[in-house]
């Protein structure tokens, strides 16, 4: 397996983060009842749904880093009631999801991950298991993505990625997020 193959992976760590933050930024500019309100979605609320994105999050970053938390990740299901409780955390466990693919090297991304479910261990290879968790991320981006469209907040975009010209739309944010270019692709 290629060394660069491990630096996708962090890549895509970056990005899934950069766009959690966007989302979530946009969503700063709604009300708590904005929030709350039900919308059309497998989770019926903007907060529903970016609190499911988290929570699975944490199911399994936690089994990325060798933990058992399992189920016990979702016992409730709105941990984070507010936007502000939702980007302080999102972006705790996207900074945790970073750290883990900043470590990344070939032998790991093939070795397996440990999944704590209700009356079994699951066992997935590294690369597999991050690949569905990015992929869980962007489909209900995507969902929350479109609630947001049905609301007076214009929602961000978020089908970019580190396109090299494209820097200087992202700096910005990059700032805010305490990032440089050269920490995503010359680690």
């Amino acid at each position: 397996m290629p060394t660069d193959l491990t630096q996708a992976y962090r890549a895509f760590a970056y990005n899934n983060a950069w766009a959690n933050h966007r989302l979530l930024t946009a969503c700063a500019g709604l009300s708590q009842e904005e929030f709350e309100s039900e919308r059309t979605g497998f989770f019926p609320s903007l907060q529903k749904t970016l609190n499911h994105v988290y929570v699975i999050d944490l199911f399994y970053i936690d089994a990325l880093e060798g933990g058992s938390l399992g189920p016990k990740a979702w016992t409730n299901t709105i941990p984070c009631p507010t936007i502000a409780d939702l980007q302080s955390a999102q972006g705790s466990i996207d900074r945790r999801l970073i750290a883990f693919c900043d470590g990344l090297t070939p032998e790991l991304l093939l070795g397996f991950v440990h999944i704590h479910r209700d009356t079994r261990v699951q066992s997935e290879r590294c690369d597999r298991l991050l690949m569905h968790l990015f992929q869980h991320q962007i489909h209900h981006r995507g969902q929350a993505h479109a609630m947001l469209s049905g609301t007076r907040v214009r929602p961000p975009q978020l089908d970019e990625f580190f396109s090299a010209e494209e820097a200087p739309l992202r700096a910005i944010d990059f700032g805010k997020l305490g990032w440089t270019e050269d920490m995503i692709w010359d680690a």
